[in-house]
């Protein structure tokens, strides 16, 4: 099983700037990513609970998680925060998740925010579509500060699958 590397065009900013808006990260990706940081997030769900002695945050039931023109959808997602630095420590979406952004589109059973290593992680068969371009893996694995995406096919000989339009790509890349 070997990791493929993905070109920096095709790392989707739309999960980074999902994952690292919502978290409240310092760093910022991309112009538009860094356009976002003082936009409001507008969260609904069906039911949303806070627990101060675990520092956590949880929604639930059809998550739709909004910030500029990056939607976040999930079944669940956990926030949990660090209440002597007031900062989001992870951020846990599980359940039918999906990232959408400007024709860029992620979908995964569970995605992970790591603040701190400034690392998201989208597990259990996780697709990304750009444009007429997609990859598909069991586990992707976006590194911010390094503005580079791993992909690996997963267990048992798992392999990762890409169908790559060169025109496709120079059409469907951010500005």
């Amino acid at each position: 099983m070997r990791p493929i590397r993905i070109p920096r065009i095709f790392t989707a900013l739309s999960i980074v700037a999902a994952l690292a808006c919502v978290a409240g990260a310092q760093e910022r990706v991309g112009e538009s990513v860094k356009d976002l940081g003082g936009r409001p997030i507008d969260v609904t769900a069906d039911r949303v609970s806070a627990d101060s002695e675990r520092n956590t945050v949880t929604f639930e039931g059809n998550v739709v998680a909004r910030q500029g023109d990056v939607t976040l959808h999930a079944d669940r997602i956990q926030a949990d925060y660090s209440s002597e630095a007031r900062a989001i420590d992870r951020i846990e979406a599980e359940g039918n998740v999906r990232f959408v952004q400007e024709g860029r589109e992620a979908r995964s059973a569970r995605a992970t925010f790591h603040n701190l290593e400034q690392r998201v992680v989208l597990s259990g068969g996780a697709t990304l579509r750009q444009g007429q371009n997609t990859v598909q893996g069991e586990t992707l694995t976006i590194f911010l500060r390094e503005n580079r995406s791993v992909v690996t096919g997963g267990k048992d000989g798992g392999r990762v699958h890409a169908v790559i339009n060169p025109k496709g790509i120079l059409e469907t890349s951010p500005k």
